[in-house]
């Protein structure tokens, strides 16, 4: 026992082979309780593919368009009928076309011409020609008329012209009798040679007075009114005064 503690002694079971077997048997033990469960999963699980290829369908075609419908059935036409018309050309060309002989060898052509020309005509030309008697071109309008030129009215920076001749009125014994006066104021109208052509009265004294005024003034003689190198009419107005005790 000394030996024991001291460790200078060797203790040796009495069966060496016994602790050997149990420490294999519990080792062997917990080795099979940890691979069995691996081992159990791994041959539960599947097997992987070596190559996975999805491969989709094709879509399915476009159905075919409808048939056209049936064409309707076409009536025939008739055939038009040739209209007979005054001068035309006919319809089917004559088989030959005979040429009119030129009676004068030094003109080419045919007087008149003929339907489609022929060399030495002119292109475009009438058929037939133009007609021998062509009537002459209307003749031009007539020139407007020419509106008078109105007299022109004395006054201003116009002055009348001078009186060349001065018929006095005769005073009417009537009214010289009556002792009738007054003022009488007239309007003459004088052409380019100076003549009175036209007077009437403006101012009235009496009937008798108006008149011989009118008798007297259209007796007048004036010269005539230039303007521009020309004579023209012109329109002055006259005074007369009728008095007892002078003619005037």
């Amino acid at each position: 026992m000394f030996d024991l503690i001291t460790g200078k002694a060797r203790h040796i079971p009495s069966k060496p082979g016994v602790p050997l077997l149990v420490s294999l048997s519990a080792q062997l033990v917990l080795v099979g309780a940890v691979v069995a469960p691996v081992l159990f999963f791994v041959g539960a699980l599947p097997e992987v593919p070596t190559m996975m290829a999805f491969v989709a369908e094709a879509p399915p075609p476009p159905p075919p368009p409808p048939p056209p419908p049936p064409a309707a059935a076409k009536t025939p036409t008739p055939p038009a009928r040739p209209v007979a018309t005054t001068g035309a050309a006919p319809i089917e060309a004559p088989p030959a076309i005979r040429p009119e002989p030129v009676t004068d060898p030094g003109e080419i052509g045919v007087p008149g011409g003929v339907e489609g020309g022929i060399p030495g005509g002119v292109v475009g030309g009438v058929v037939g020609g133009l007609p021998g008697d062509i009537p002459p071109p209307p003749p031009p309008p007539p020139p407007p008329p020419v509106t008078p030129r109105p007299p022109i009215r004395v006054g201003g920076q116009i002055q009348a012209p001078a009186l060349a001749k001065r018929v006095e009125p005769v005073y009417p014994e009537i009214a010289v009798s009556a002792h009738i006066r007054g003022v009488v104021i007239l309007e003459a109208n004088v052409d380019k040679d100076g003549r009175v052509v036209e007077v009437k009265v403006l101012r009235t004294a009496n009937v008798l007075l108006d008149a011989a005024a009118i008798t007297a003034v259209r007796q007048w003689q004036y010269r005539p009114l230039i303007l521009n190198g020309l004579p023209e009419p012109f329109v002055l107005t006259v005074v007369l005064t009728f008095d007892l005790r002078e003619d005037s």
